[in-house]
């Protein structure tokens, strides 16, 4: 089973929706949201996914963004009183995983779960910080947790033994994306191949935006495509496309052209093609041969649907 890991942005959570909405995740890969806002795009794509009959884990206790105090913010008789009670609605739907990080709030949630008759068999809770692992202990010491998951360190080893995710973020972010012209094809992750036999039900990661939060973006100098593909060995690489005009903000449908471009050359300039085709992937070459700018966002949300659709075909042998 893989669990990618993505934060509840506009752009992820739109790349979830058309991959849900396409049957392209297949039957092994469940998506982890955690979201930063209380938005009418989250909720939509919670009901996407129930209606699909898809797996979605939801955080309940995100650690980044605005969810937590947009909740709390609600007022009577507002579209996003409307939201939240979709979201609380939908929130029961058997779909949908209850899931939590183990942090300061975690306690609290599970007493409350706990009350509402929850059983603590159907969560997915993320364990990332080891001052916690005491609480998970005596948490989920008689009755343990649908999915657990951890990085592959010794002290999370010796706490959680069962039904454990291996977490980890695969990414290399650079500082710059113009970075990325210096390490244009890299590893990317081998978990895929060896989770099971280190004793993992699952792996997890962040895909091709990484681990880091923003809360807000900004304009780049240079525009970076970030394909993933299997090499020979079955391992997975990562390529990196970026542009050339990289002196200054202006221009972004170019610094696209020109990175898409490279892509293109990459795709069609090798013999076998050096990745199986993805609709994340041809909407990417459809850009290149109309010569069109989608905007960043639909860079980065193709990027996204390329890998989860990519990994999803893999797990199911297709």
């Amino acid at each position: 089973m893989y669990f990618p890991y993505v934060r509840g942005r506009q752009y992820e959570l739109l790349a979830l929706r058309e991959l849900v909405i396409n049957n392209l995740l297949g039957d092994y890969v469940t998506p982890i949201i955690e979201p930063v806002k209380l938005s009418p795009t989250l909720v939509n794509v919670m009901a996407e996914f129930i209606k699909f009959n898809h797996p979605v884990s939801i955080i309940r206790n995100p650690a980044v963004g605005t969810f937590m105090s947009d909740w709390k913010g609600v007022q009577e008789q507002t579209k996003e009183a409307g939201y939240k009670q979709r979201f609380s609605d939908q929130y029961e739907d058997s779909a949908i995983i209850k899931s939590l990080i183990m942090q300061k709030n975690a306690k609290p949630l599970l007493d409350f779960w706990n009350k509402r008759g929850v059983n603590k068999a159907d969560l997915l809770v993320i364990n990332t910080d080891r001052d916690y692992l005491d609480l998970y202990e005596s948490a989920f010491g008689a009755v343990v947790p649908r999915y657990a998951l951890m990085p592959d360190e010794s002290v999370f080893r010796r706490k959680v033994r069962h039904h454990k995710v291996l977490l980890d973020d695969k990414f290399e972010k650079q500082d710059r994306n113009a970075d990325y012209q210096e390490i244009d094809d890299e590893f990317f992750s081998d978990d895929h191949l060896y989770y099971e036999e280190d004793g993992f039900v699952g792996f997890s990661d962040y895909s091709v935006v990484g681990n880091e939060y923003l809360e807000s973006g900004f304009a780049p100098y240079a525009v970076a495509i970030h394909i993933v593909y299997f090499a020979e060995d079955k391992t997975l690489r990562i390529r990196h496309f970026v542009s050339d005009s990289n002196e200054d903000i202006t221009n972004p449908a170019l610094k696209f052209y020109e990175a898409v471009s490279k892509l293109a050359k990459w795709y069609y300039g090798t013999d076998p093609h050096p990745v199986d085709m993805t609709v994340g992937l041809k909407i990417f070459l459809q850009h290149y041969e109309q010569q069109s700018y989608p905007g960043l966002g639909t860079v980065k949300k193709l990027s996204l649907m390329h890998h989860l659709e990519l990994m999803g075909k893999y797990l199911s042998g297709v």
